[in-house]
């Protein structure tokens, strides 16, 4: 069963990455760097904050507390990336990180106790606290880039008003057991 948790939540941590790389993909370098507002965080200043959380939450994740003292967590909200190549490099360092600290891991690991700033989370506890949390900047990025974007957005869930045809294309499979993220990291997508 735990062995199952694993595998799922790669594919979830796979799942929020690639969403946050399509959102990219639609942007122009300006609108990366873009903020609403100066008290608003650009989509470059989350990847920033999301890349010093995942080397601080990741690195020796067994052995140390997920808090680094090398953390400096106040800088990863200036706006300073310079541009979508620095982005992209902080983007998939953060992310390769997580992914070789997640892999390895086996079934006894997960009941294992870890810190994060002195506060004890068994291993599912706190592969949960950051799925959360990497979810929750990754919805940020995607509706930043939807404001940005205006009408020319092009969704990366089931479009406004498609939701009956594409129920009725699920629906019409055999029932089978898959992951919900299988069909969009495999590349298949469905078209509604």
């Amino acid at each position: 069963m735990k062995g199952n948790y694993l595998e799922s939540i790669i594919k979830q941590f796979e799942y929020y990455k690639l969403l946050g790389e399509k959102t990219f993909a639609q942007l122009t370098d300006e609108q990366l760097m873009w903020e609403y507002t100066h008290d608003c965080n650009s989509i470059a200043t989350i990847v920033k904050h999301l890349w010093g959380n995942m080397l601080s939450r990741w690195t020796d994740f067994l052995m140390e507390d997920g808090e680094k003292t090398w953390r400096d967590r106040d800088a990863e909200f200036e706006n300073n990336i310079a541009d979508r190549q620095e982005l992209m490099d902080k983007w998939n360092e953060g992310w390769k990180c997580l992914l070789e600290a997640l892999r390895p891991l086996n079934d006894h690991d997960l009941d294992r106790e870890i810190f994060i700033r002195n506060q004890g989370h068994t291993v599912v506890e706190a592969i949960n606290r950051q799925l959360a949390h990497y979810a929750y900047h990754v919805g940020q990025i995607v509706y930043i880039g939807k404001i940005a974007k205006k009408d020319s957005w092009q969704t990366l869930s089931i479009a406004k008003g498609q939701s009956k045809q594409f129920n009725t294309q699920k629906f019409a499979e055999e029932k089978h057991r898959q992951h919900f993220t299988d069909e969009f990291l495999k590349g298949k997508e469905y078209k509604v």
